[in-house]
Parts: C-alpha cells; sequence; structure tokens
C-alpha cells in the first residue's frame, strides 16, 4: 500500500507542471545588458579616472555633492580576471581600495566578491583608448560608471553616456560627475582595504 501511495504521489508530482517544477527565475536584468564585442582585458588594462556615476544609492542622492576625485589602476590577472586598484582621498588622506574582479562566463563580464553581496559587472562598451561604460548589479539594482583616460571626456562622449543613462530609467538627477583635480596615486600601508581576499 505505501508502494502504491508512493507511486500515485510521484503521477501527480509529475502531472502537475506547477507542483514539479519551480518557475524559471526571471531574467537578470545585468543581463540585458550587451558586453563589448570582442573584449579585450589587455587593452582594458592601465589608468582610467572616474568621470561620472550613474545610481539610485541613497548616499550618493544625500552626499553627491560631495564625490571625490577618484582614478584607478586596471591590470590583468590569471585567466582574464582584473585587478582594480582605486585611489581616492577622504578626509585629506589618500586611500587604495584593490578588488579582484574574476572573469565571468562570457568576455567583458565580470563578478566582484567582496564583503558584501557579489556584483555583477559587465564592460558595456569601451574603445580602450578614451572611455569606458562599466555597468554593475547588486541585489538586482543596476548602476553605471563612465571612465576616462583623461580626468575629462569630450562632451559626445558625455552624451552617449547621458543618453545609455536615461534609457535604463535614470533621471538626470541620479547621474553625478566627479571632480577634475586633486587626485592621488599612493597610499601608505595603513590606508590599503583589501578586499582581493574575498573569494568566496
Amino acid at each position: 500500500m505505501a508502494a502504491i501511495a508512493v507511486f500515485l504521489l510521484a503521477g501527480l508530482l509529475l502531472a502537475s507542471p506547477s507542483w514539479a517544477r519551480r518557475p524559471k527565475p526571471s531574467q537578470s536584468p545585468i543581463d540585458k545588458i550587451s558586453a563589448q564585442e570582442g573584449f579585450d582585458p589587455t587593452r582594458f588594462a592601465g589608468k582610467w579616472f572616474l568621470v561620472g556615476v550613474a545610481s539610485d544609492c541613497l548616499y550618493l542622492r544625500e552626499n553627491g555633492y560631495q564625490v571625490e576625485a577618484t582614478n584607478v589602476v586596471v591590470s590583468v590577472r590569471d585567466r582574464d580576471s582584473l585587478h582594480f586598484s582605486t585611489f581616492r582621498p577622504l578626509e585629506g588622506i589618500c586611500w587604495n581600495i584593490k578588488q579582484n574582479y574574476f572573469a565571468g562566463k562570457a568576455p567583458g563580464r565580470f563578478l566582484l566578491k567582496g564583503r558584501a553581496a557579489p556584483v555583477d559587472v559587465v564592460v558595456g562598451e569601451t574603445d580602450y583608448s578614451s572611455h569606458a561604460i562599466l555597468y554593475f548589479q547588486k541585489n538586482r539594482k543596476i548602476s553605471a560608471k563612465l571612465y576616462g583616460r583623461t580626468a575629462q571626456v569630450e562632451n559626445s562622449i558625455l552624451k552617449k553616456f547621458e543618453a545609455a543613462m536615461t534609457a535604463l530609467g535614470f533621471s538626470d538627477d541620479l547621474i553625478f560627475y566627479y571632480p577634475v583635480y586633486g587626485f592621488c596615486s599612493s597610499a601608505d600601508q595603513f590606508h590599503i582595504l583589501d578586499e582581493t581576499k574575498f573569494t568566496g
């Protein structure tokens, strides 16, 4: 009798898709963003300046007027992963934030692992010589950063970035531009935030 009951229950489960299978998760928002075709990590390596950020982050909404000049040095790690060293002043002291962007499922896609939830990263567009637009997704919320090889980029690049952000639903008041002066390029051993130890 027990065997029959198990057989009938199994039949019911198989006959009812809503019971037998979990619904497919909806597509992740960042999966809809195309990565730079033929992305080349070695060409992307080098120094970049943070020009602008599009984000609905509460901290930026409240403190966007206080953003500090920020630049990064990118190098290639094993298997096309990237290492970011981000330099930014905080209360007059230069900090270096070290992070590893682990190669993702396709060229131009990465996973940033840190203290909190992992962040999906996509290099959406770059010409390697003047600008790059990177997209970030944490807890299914998208933000984006515009980097330049110089602290100031051409107006055409700014307009391209703003148009891409408008398409994502960001209003003008959610786009924050960074200073073009006051950069630092090194930090002492007491002001290094090493996030590279997070690999899980």
